[in-house]
């Protein structure tokens, strides 16, 4: 259960400062906030910047550069560390170079005596997350990682601007690798209470729309980074709201990498798919009945995701 409500980010680059500058943006009730780096003087001066700007904020958070010992009585751990995706670059192509980061990290972090929850956003984030349960050997509901959760975002601000439907009125869900190997449950996605593919038929529009929809979302990460080298204010945000989900136990459905232990008949993997997110970290997968051809993609992506574990499995541990 949630104790101090104190959050250590490892990693003070893009992605962990935007989630960084949106804790304090929406004061979701993080009272502690401690900043580690590879490099300590960068995470001093963000400390600093940020809390330059608390008075500006909904926010009360004291915020501090620190070192690894800081996670012992932590409630949950930010990892957002690792290499940055470079144009042209896969998710999976940086499997390896990350893998060994993260497993250092993790080491540092279980050896501090953390007992707290494990979010994870270092691309490959599926297998990163994988990589961080193996090493730290937490119970698999305490390891989570950010999975789909912005690949969602990305499909109900597309489909709302299609529809021109509020985003916060589409529920549809991105699933799978976050990566190329994702896909859209089209079957599940909701439009209010009305199903999205008969709001399609009923006004007689292309279904093909939809595939074009994805394509965007799919490729979105791609074209961001070819045109300003990076993304990070999408994960920020996507990352703040996993991590107030599990501060105040809101028990709210999020498409996260989570294990499965069998659900969709799979086993000893993390992925994207919707799961129940409260202070004990994984509540529960809602196992979607999916078509078979929706059911085809999760298997790709599972057997993806199994393959590239195994290659960092001989190369790290």
């Amino acid at each position: 259960m949630i104790n101090k409500r104190k959050v250590v980010l490892i990693g003070t680059g893009f992605v962990g400062m935007s989630m960084a500058y949106s804790i304090i943006n929406q004061g979701i009730g993080v009272n502690e906030l401690v900043l580690i780096d590879v490099v300590k003087e960068k995470a001093e001066g963000e400390a600093i910047d940020l809390s330059d700007g608390i008075p500006c904020s909904p926010s009360h958070t004291k915020i501090k550069a620190g070192d690894y010992d800081e996670c012992e009585d932590a409630d949950i751990v930010v990892i957002t560390a690792g290499a940055n995706q470079k144009p042209g670059q896969t998710r999976l192509e940086l499997s390896e170079t990350n893998a060994k980061i993260i497993k250092e990290v993790t080491e540092k972090i279980v050896d501090s005596g953390f007992k707290g929850i494990f979010l994870v956003a270092s691309n490959p984030v599926d297998t990163m997350t994988k990589v961080v349960q193996e090493v730290s050997k937490f119970p698999t509901n305490k390891v989570i990682g950010s999975g789909t959760a912005l690949d969602t975002s990305r499909l109900r601000h597309k489909i709302g601007e299609y529809l021109k439907v509020s985003s916060k009125n589409i529920h549809a869900y991105v699933m799978g690798e976050h990566g190329d190997s994702s896909f859209v449950a089209w079957e599940h996605a909701y439009v209010g209470c009305k199903k999205l593919l008969d709001i399609m038929k009923d006004n007689k529009r292309n279904i093909d729309d939809l595939d074009k929809i994805y394509i965007e979302v799919r490729d979105s990460a791609y074209e961001i980074i070819k045109r300003k080298k990076a993304t990070y204010y999408g994960i920020g945000l996507g990352l703040t709201r996993i991590l107030k989900n599990i501060l105040n136990d809101t028990n709210e459905i999020l498409t996260v990498s989570a294990y499965l232990n069998g659900e969709y008949e799979h086993k000893d993997i993390y992925v994207g798919v919707p799961a129940i997110i409260n202070s004990n970290g994984t509540r529960e997968l809602l196992e979607l009945n999916l078509s078979p051809e929706s059911k085809e993609k999760l298997n790709n992506s599972c057997r993806i995701l199994s393959e590239n574990m195994e290659k960092i499995r001989k190369s790290i541990f």
